[in-house]
């Protein structure tokens, strides 16, 4: 989102992505202005009450004074009502709405690639839908219920102003409008100022975050101290944007107070002189004056307003920005249903390259009959992740066509290619809860008995009934209770309660403890029979098994064949291999 985006375009755009800010809008608005002409009503009764009565040469009539005092101040209490109602009204659609506007966000984010989530820094994204859009809410709920009665305020004050003394009411409009020329110069200071602001908030969330997840690795290698002081300064930063524009809404909020005086000053001045010319009662100069109240009071709250309405467009038009990204990875119009059975897989003539880099897969051309198992080797960088991510479509080729089952990939709904195929990525992410809903993960509405089948069914019943709660163990945040073996076996029981008919694990043996090695191979052995699997593979022994090898070098598909094949061969299978066995005999 371009910053020549105006505020209004911005509020216009939230209507249309979250409709629900605007049910019962009208009615809210409508009572809003009720309210305030109620209240208006106020002056008028105290200049007839002073006119008519006070200062009547006749005689005082104590009844009819009494009355226009108890009607005005009813007509106050009335309006203050009836403006809370609309206050209490505009607070629950703001909430509903905004909620409605999180939780399209959050979905946008998960239906972008994984390539597109895992370029931008997660504070940053994590801002997005959290301190941004509350900013939003907390500035919908309190300051634009503010500037709606301020304005309607200002709208019915000068009006009536109008209607008393025209001459004084153009001195007021006139000083109005000069005000607001100031504001709108300050205006765009405020929203630099405060884009400045969201943006060092999102940095400092990415940076505090990345850190706390580093403790670790932090304390392992003694940069506590580094750690400190590069959080430390992200803070700082933070700290100085939002001082700096702190200090410039405070100056904001004196010139408000500077304008009510001198404003109040010269009309009483104008009014007096005016007075004295033509004649105006008495009454007609005190009911002015306090309309003037009524006038400069909405005024200072508009002033003050001023700077939240910019920090939450500023925190709005970073909300746009992440609804604007294009989702690169689509589900086709008329998606296709694959066929029931197990799935082939093919690459024709696929190439990948990452936006702003260079090519990383060039050219691959491959066919996975059904019910194979593949390995996939290279050296670190040489594609093999990314040839494992366009096998599932977490990504899509920038150029040819990955097949599943015989149907382009981008063609397939999504809702089948997930329950048809299974990601066992490096790490196996798991998530704060119990490890009886990690698994169900994989199939939501799997019940407890058929958690406890599948890790029968995997060899795994022993293991996981020696956890301290077995299945209702708790696994902590991203699995941080178990080993990164134990987390593995449950990633992939995971998979397996789904039953998927193309089976895709990225290095899953790459960090596992020794004991728990037999147990993991086990699993995996078990989980890929009688399936179509595809496994990167770290250790060379999964190649040794395997019905075929794929080998990758820098992005391409150098040899494909049988282990024993390609040791013979003498290529770079074969160099891959020779320093595999003398890196595990000099262990």
């Amino acid at each position: 989102m371009k910053r020549s985006v105006t505020t209004g375009a911005l509020i216009r755009r939230a209507l249309v992505e979250a409709p629900s800010l605007t049910v019962g809008l009208r009615l809210t608005l409508g009572m809003a202005m009720a309210g305030q002409a109620i209240t208006v009503i106020t002056p008028i009764l105290i200049q007839i009450l002073i006119d008519s009565e006070i200062l009547d040469e006749g005689a005082v009539d104590i009844g009819n004074v009494f009355f226009l005092g108890v009607m005005a101040v009813l007509a106050l209490s009335v309006g203050v009502v009836v403006g809370r109602i609309s206050l209490l009204r505009l607070v629950n659609t703001s909430s509903t709405g905004l909620s409605d506007l999180r939780t399209k966000t959050f979905g946008h984010i998960m239906d972008q690639s994984v390539l597109h989530v895992q370029s931008e820094r997660r504070g940053n994204l994590l801002s997005r839908v959290t301190s941004d859009i509350t900013t939003l809410q907390e500035f919908m709920e309190w300051g634009g219920v503010g500037m709606i009665i301020a304005g309607s305020q200002v709208v019915l004050a000068t009006t009536v102003m109008m209607f008393y003394e025209w001459r004084l009411a153009l001195i007021a409009i006139v000083g109005v409008l000069l005000y607001l020329l100031m504001m709108r110069w300050f205006q765009r200071i405020l929203s630099r100022n405060y884009d400045a602001v969201r943006v060092e908030v999102g940095r400092s969330l990415g940076v505090l975050s990345e850190s706390i997840t580093a403790v670790p690795v932090v304390r392992a290698y003694g940069v506590e101290d580094s750690t400190k002081e590069k959080v430390g300064e992200a803070l700082e930063r933070r700290f100085r944007v939002e001082f700096k524009t702190f200090r410039f809404g405070n100056i904001l909020y004196s010139t408000a107070e500077i304008f009510a005086g001198l404003l109040t000053a010269v009309l009483i001045v104008a009014g007096v002189l005016i007075g004295v010319e033509v004649g105006t009662t008495a009454g007609t100069l005190i009911a002015f004056l306090f309309l003037t109240n009524l006038l400069i009071e909405p005024m200072q709250i508009l002033v003050e307003t001023l700077e939240f309405a910019q920090s939450a467009a500023s925190g709005l038009r970073r909300v746009v920005e992440v609804l604007d990204d294009e989702i690169d990875v689509v589900e086709a119009d008329n998606p296709e249903s694959l066929r029931p059975g197990g799935l082939s897989a093919a690459f024709d003539h696929v190439h990948y390259c990452y936006p702003d880099g260079p090519e990383v897969l060039t050219d691959i051309n491959v066919d996975i009959p059904v019910g194979s198992r593949v390995a996939v080797v290279g050296e670190t960088g040489s594609g093999k992740t990314t040839f494992a991510k366009l096998l599932v479509r977490l990504m899509d080729p920038s150029e040819g066509v990955v097949r599943i089952g015989g149907v382009n990939a981008t063609q397939i709904s999504f809702e089948d290619l997930r329950s048809r195929t299974a990601f066992v990525p490096q790490e196996g992410f798991l998530f704060d809860d119990t490890v009886a809903n990690n698994v169900r993960y994989g199939r939501i509405e799997a019940d407890d008995a058929e958690v406890w089948t599948a890790f029968h069914e995997l060899g795994l019943g022993e293991w996981v009934q020696g956890l301290p709660k077995g299945m209702d163990t708790m696994v902590g945040e991203r699995g941080g209770n178990l080993s990164a073996g134990e987390r593995q076996l449950v990633a992939l029981v995971r998979s397996w309660i789904g039953t998927p008919d193309l089976l895709v694990l990225d290095e899953a043996t790459s960090a596992v403890d020794p004991a728990l090695d037999v147990a993991l191979r086990h699993a995996i052995d078990k989980l890929t029979e009688g399936r179509t699997s595809v496994t990167i593979a770290h250790r060379l022994s999964t190649a040794e098994g395997a019905d075929e090898v794929l080998v990758f070098d820098q992005g391409r598909l150098v040899e494909r064949g049988h282990h024993r094949d390609l040791v013979e061969a003498g290529g770079v299978y074969s160099s891959l291999y020779s320093d595999w066995t003398a890196g595990t005999k000099s262990v």
